[in-house]
C-alpha cells in the first residue's frame, strides 16, 4: 500500500493511493497514521480493504506528511561513503546517530522557511524507515519485520548550527520545515529491497545527488538492530538513513540555500517532493 494524508494543516484525513493512482479517503476505517494506527498490526488490516469501496478524492489538495505525529525522529549521519568523504570526516566504525526535532516535521511539498539568519541551509535526500512494532534488542535478522513503511525524506540541515556553533547535531536539523517526509509510507510488501533503491535530488532542475542505497555503509536492518540495542523504538518512529554525496556543504565552492531556490527529490517507488524555499 500507498498511504498518505491530504489536507491543510493539522486538518489532514488519511487516505491510500490506490493502482490507478486515485486517492481513496480512509477516514471511515481509521482516524490518522500515528502511534497504535501506525503499526504493522494495524497497517495489515487496512491492507484487507478493498480500495474500489473507498470514496474516491477528485482534488486532494495539499499533501501533508504520511504520519501525523513522530515520537522520535532519528537520523543517521555519514552512512554514504562518498558523502563521508566529501565532508572530510573518517568512515564511521558504527552508525552516528542523531535525532531532529519532531517539531520539524512538514509535508513533501511544503515550503523551506529558512530561519533567521541562516546562511548555510543544505538539503539531504534519505530513505525514510517508520517503525511499525517495538523494537528492543532485536537481531538483524528480525528487524525488518518491526518496519511499517518506507519513505522519501529530506533531511534539511543548518551547516553553521551544525558544525561552527558547538555541541550537538540537533541543533542544525531541527527548524520548522526542516523535515519534509512523504508523500507516501510504502508498506514494505511494495519496496521489496530497501538496499536497492534509486534516489536523487536537484536543486533549480539541475541533479546534484544520484545513488542508490546499496552505497549505504550501515543498512536498514543493521540500523534498526543497532539502535535497538540503545533504546526502545517504538510505532511511529521516523529513521532516516542517511545521505549520499552532493550536498551543498560538499560542492567547492560550497552552495547552500537561498530564498527562490526550488528542491525536488525522490527515492524510487517512495513518491517525489517539491520545495520552494522562503525567507523567514
Amino acid at each position: 500500500m500507498k498511504l498518505l494524508r491530504y489536507g491543510p494543516a493539522g486538518q489532514e484525513r488519511p487516505a491510500l493511493l490506490d493502482a490507478d493512482g486515485i486517492v481513496r479517503d480512509l477516514s471511515a476505517h481509521v482516524s490518522d497514521f500515528a502511534g497504535d494506527t501506525a503499526t504493522t498490526a494495524a497497517l495489515s488490516k487496512l491492507a484487507e480493504i478493498d480500495p474500489t469501496t473507498l470514496p474516491a478524492v477528485d482534488n486532494p489538495g495539499r499533501i501533508g506528511s504520511p504520519v501525523a505525529r513522530v515520537p522520535n525522529f532519528f537520523c543517521v549521519g555519514l552512512n554514504y561513503a562518498k558523502h563521508a568523504a566529501e565532508s572530510g570526516m573518517d568512515l564511521p566504525t558504527e552508525p552516528i546517530l542523531f535525532s531532529k526535532a519532531s517539531s520539524a516535521l512538514s509535508g513533501p511539498n511544503d515550503p523551506i522557511i529558512l530561519p533567521r539568519g541562516s546562511v548555510k541551509s543544505d538539503w539531504e535526500v534519505e530513505l525514510g524507515i517508520v517503525i511499525g512494532a517495538p523494537a528492543h534488542y532485536v537481531s538483524e535478522a528480525d528487524a525488518l519485520s518491526h518496519v511499517a513503511g518506507y519513505c522519501t525524506i529530506n533531511d534539511v540541515s543548518e551547516r553553521e548550527y551544525q558544525i561552527e556553533r558547538g555541541g550537538q547535531w540537533i541543533k542544525g536539523k531541527s527548524a520548522p520545515t526542516y523535515g519534509p517526509v512523504g508523500p507516501y509510507l510504502v508498506t514494505p510488501d511494495e519496496v521489496g529491497d530497501p538496499q536497492n533503491l534509486d534516489l536523487s535530488l536537484s536543486l533549480n532542475g539541475e541533479v546534484v545527488q544520484n545513488s542508490n542505497t546499496s552505497d549505504m555503509i550501515f543498512g536498514v536492518a543493521e540500523i534498526i538492530s543497532y539502535m535497538s540495542r540503545f533504546m526502545l523504538l517504538q510505532p511511529g518512529d521516523v529513521i532516516a538513513t542517511g545521505t549520499p554525496s552532493g550536498v551543498g556543504m560538499g560542492m567547492s565552492p560550497q552552495r547552500f540555500l537561498r530564498a527562490g531556490d526550488v528542491v525536488e527529490l525522490e527515492v524510487i517507488g517512495l513518491g517525489r517532493q517539491r520545495q520552494e524555499v522562503h525567507a523567514s
